[in-house]
């Protein structure tokens, strides 16, 4: 198996005042035509936004947004009347659908927020706008956690998309294997991507905020060299 890496210091830059913001793909001024995005997956940008500081008021269509934070807490507001905080080891999805407002700020006034932004492309323009938030499920048996699938299968987020999105959480050490009759998404492909810690694949070795595209010879399994978190987008 040969994986294709895309380090973290490789990564599009947006440095704003508030936000330090690194680009997995490209998005906003960051166009690379290597890095266009993976099956349906569009965008993974990893934010840190300083306290106080937050995204106003914008719009989005047509896509699979996903939150997933990494530190601190974010507050969500947006058109179809929801509110909330988002927190470690919670998933929000909104779809955008035909058409959404929302804003995100640093719920804190003291600390920064780091966290993920995920963009999936959706399978059907023009549906009506959903929110949803959970606390992601208990791992199963290989230490991993199925965080988001079509039809939200388990207790996960409900993805319009045929896609699974994975969360792992391992001390130095241990290795995650996702058992793959867990693994239902029809490609058999998989996008790797390490939130914090360092892992190591095969031969090849993974930190934070490395991604890597992988084929089925994968198998859904790493060996984690310092405390690790992980996520892993099956398509």
């Amino acid at each position: 198996m040969k994986l294709q890496i895309h380090r973290a210091d490789e990564r599009g830059k947006t440095n704003w005042n508030w936000l330090d913001s690194r680009h997995t793909f490209s998005f906003g001024d960051y166009y690379d035509t290597d890095w266009m995005g993976f099956e349906s997956l569009r965008v993974i940008n990893d934010d840190r936004v300083a306290a106080g500081g937050g995204f106003p008021m914008h719009g989005h269509r047509d896509m699979e947004i996903l939150t997933y934070i990494v530190d601190g807490a974010l507050e969500h507001k947006d058109s179809i009347g929801t509110g909330s905080v988002i927190r470690p080891g919670e998933l929000q999805r909104m779809t955008a659908g035909s058409g959404i407002m929302h804003s995100e700020f640093n719920a804190s006034k003291s600390e920064p927020v780091r966290l993920l932004q995920i963009w999936i492309q959706t399978d059907r323009k023009g549906r009506k706008p959903e929110y949803q938030q959970i606390a992601i499920p208990a791992p199963g048996p290989g230490g991993a956690s199925l965080a988001a699938s079509r039809g939200g299968r388990g207790g996960s987020i409900e993805l319009y998309q045929d896609a699974e999105v994975w969360v792992a959480r391992a001390e130095k050490g241990k290795t995650v294997r996702i058992p793959a009759s867990e693994i239902v998404a029809p490609r058999g492909r998989a996008w790797i991507q390490v939130a914090r810690g360092s892992i190591k694949i095969g031969g090849d070795e993974l930190s934070e905020g490395d991604g890597a595209a992988a084929d089925a010879a994968f198998g859904g399994e790493f060996a984690a060299t310092s405390a690790a978190e992980v996520l892993i987008f099956n398509f």
